[in-house]
């Protein structure tokens, strides 16, 4: 082999070996930036900014939280990527915050939702009810303009309801609906062609009629949550249940009889109510906050996903689409679902 052969199988192999290291360092690199963005945004997610509403104390203080909108699970891990409104997880996670921090004395809920879904409605008053037993910490609920329903279901345990005399309340009950279009779809020939290991396991299917027995079996089901809910409103208010019964029939209220039927205790706004928890609780000089997305990370990734799908009407409709529930499934929910 002649020298300039030689010479080109050094350079080949030196090429070799240094892409070798170049990609290995590469790598190393790259692991070392997708854990420690991981760790980041894991960070960032599990923690939320604080913004203070009224100064005072650090070390004794009252938190804000809000429900605002249809209460329900869509799946989202955290507020940053998502529309505005109501984030379950992110409100848990704010639950589990108020817990922990010994700092907050007591708890202002704001609400103004028409419900939304059982298991989120019951998972809120749980946690509600676990801070109270464990902590002690009072809760004072604040209802804007509709708190009914599941809105009501989660104001429940409070140790005060405040309403407006407008606000849209009541609504106790529970319900499942579904379309039926099996006529419509008949009347232009589509037929549908549902293969089932039971007789039951096609209930509620928009195509076809309900049978007595499914009506039954869903209606026990229904029972089932309208006890719970007659149940929470009997203990949390202290009321008999004859007379919670007797306004639980699905009756939208206002304010004004709210507090008639004992379902509130005053009227009053959201001032009035950290008024009231400052008085009541010896906290005249406690910090008033509310908790937020963290900013940095979160901010930048939000404009950025913002800026790439936009934010027009056809978005929006796209994104309604993709949470919604096609599924018939029990609700706490005043309103169409």
């Amino acid at each position: 082999m002649n020298t300039k052969r030689w010479i080109a199988l050094v350079i080949a192999a030196a090429v070799l070996v240094i892409s070798l290291l170049v990609n290995s360092v590469f790598a190393m690199f790259q692991s070392d930036f997708a854990g420690s963005f991981d760790e980041l945004m894991a960070v960032e997610s599990s923690q939320f900014e604080e913004t203070v509403i009224e100064q005072g104390s650090a070390n004794s203080r009252i938190a804000v939280l809000e429900v605002d909108g249809a209460i329900q699970d869509t799946g989202e891990a955290s507020p940053l990527f998502g529309a505005a409104g109501y984030n379950h997880e992110f409100f848990m996670g704010q639950l589990e915050q108020i817990k922990e921090d010994d700092s907050v004395k007591a708890v202002m809920l704001k609400i103004n939702s028409p419900g939304g879904g059982v298991v989120e409605s019951a998972e809120i008053y749980d946690k509600i009810t676990e801070i109270q037993e464990e902590t002690g910490k009072p809760f004072y609920v604040s209802m804007e303009a509709m708190a009914a329903s599941g809105g009501y279901y989660i104001a429940a345990p409070a140790d005060k309801i405040f309403v407006n005399k407008e606000t849209l309340t009541g609504s106790i009950g529970v319900i499942m609906q579904s379309v039926n279009y099996g006529e419509l779809a008949e009347r232009y020939g589509v037929d549908f062609v549902t293969i089932k290991s039971g007789p039951y396991k096609d209930i509620m299917s928009p195509t076809r009629d309900m049978t007595e027995e499914e009506r039954e079996l869903l209606q026990e089901m229904l029972d089932d949550s309208y006890q719970s809910f007659v149940d929470i409103i009997v203990e949390g208010r202290d009321m008999p249940e004859d007379e919670v019964r007797a306004v639980a029939d699905g009756r939208i209220m206002n304010g004004r009889q709210a507090v008639e039927a004992n379902l509130a205790d005053d009227f009053g706004y959201e001032e009035d109510v950290i008024a009231a928890l400052r008085n009541d609780f010896k906290l005249a000089d406690a910090e008033v906050f509310k908790y937020g997305v963290s900013q940095s990370w979160g901010s930048l990734l939000n404009v950025k996903v913002q800026s790439l799908f936009g934010n027009d009407i056809e978005t929006q409709m796209l994104a309604k689409l993709m949470t919604e529930y096609s599924s018939p499934r029990m609700m706490y929910l005043y309103g169409d679902k």
